[in-house]
């Protein structure tokens, strides 16, 4: 009985050493990572090698963001009425945040994805790596990678990202909405029975797989169709509807078991699934 009391304390106490460990150890790590926050040099360079100074993060970003327009901006634009279309603003307001904001790149993949070297060493949402054979069989078949001819046309657009909470209910923006040259909306963001809430325009619709309307009818017959691919399943997913093939979610539904099983292998997941 006395072994037991004693095997009994020793636990406790090793549990309590092992906490107090624990709590010790993140402590000392909060207190060095705020350490090389506030030592540390942050070397940021702009899109053209320049220097930045301490007020840029380690990835270029402006650490405090506010609403005031460089003084450069502010008098470039100072005689633009309010409203109006102001050409490159939104790219040099762009470049004063983030210096090493450069557009290289089109607005959409096109047939030239492949030089962009960047994107393809990262996976999705960051990059396309893996996808090269499943964008290119995409684009063979849609062809278009613009926005329409009229509004390529346009030297300066206005444009507008409309959300999908419920701010604008009972607002009456619809018509103000509809007066911008592009007009964004997300996933499934109902149109039809609010246009005088939320207008009647939609010249982008960008969703994924989850986010999107299943019924064709649902969708605007004038706006494009805009792929956000977060996993390498979106991208298959597009295809089956490019070449209107068969969804065969039995065959997504094994890959992703496997997956799961090979994150429970590693550790990086417990399994709380019995019947994977």
């Amino acid at each position: 009985m006395g072994l037991l009391v004693f095997v009994r304390n020793l636990l406790l106490a090793l549990c309590l050493f092992l906490v107090l460990g624990f709590l010790y150890y993140s402590a000392w790590k909060l207190h060095l990572l705020q350490w090389e926050d506030s030592n540390s040099m942050v070397l940021s360079f702009d899109s053209a090698g320049q220097t930045l100074g301490s007020e840029y993060d380690r990835l270029g970003f402006l650490l405090k963001l506010d609403s005031k327009l460089p003084a450069e901006l502010a008098t470039k634009y100072a005689n633009f009425s309010e409203g109006a279309c102001k050409p490159g603003y939104a790219s040099a307001l762009m470049t004063a945040i983030f210096p090493r904001f450069s557009k290289p790149a089109p607005m959409f993949l096109d047939d030239s994805f492949r030089k962009w070297a960047r994107i393809r060493e990262f996976v999705p949402p960051f990059g396309i790596k893996g996808q090269d054979n499943l964008i290119k069989a995409i684009l063979s078949v849609t062809k278009e990678y613009r926005l329409t001819p009229a509004l390529d046309s346009l030297s300066c657009r206005r444009c507008i990202i409309v959300g999908n909470g419920g701010v604008l209910a009972n607002k009456s923006l619809g018509s103000r909405i509809d007066d911008y040259d592009i007009v964004v909306r997300l996933n499934s963001a109902p149109v039809k029975g609010f246009e005088k809430d939320v207008g009647s325009k939609t010249t982008l619709r960008i969703t994924y797989p989850e986010g999107a309307m299943q019924r064709p009818e649902q969708y605007e017959r004038d706006s494009l169709f805009v792929l956000a691919g977060f996993k390498w399943q979106d991208f298959k997913w597009l295809k089956y509807i490019v070449y209107k093939e068969r969804v065969s979610w039995t065959h997504n539904i094994q890959r992703e078991k496997e997956f799961l099983r090979k994150l429970v292998k590693a550790h990086v997941i417990t399994d709380l699934t019995s019947g994977i």
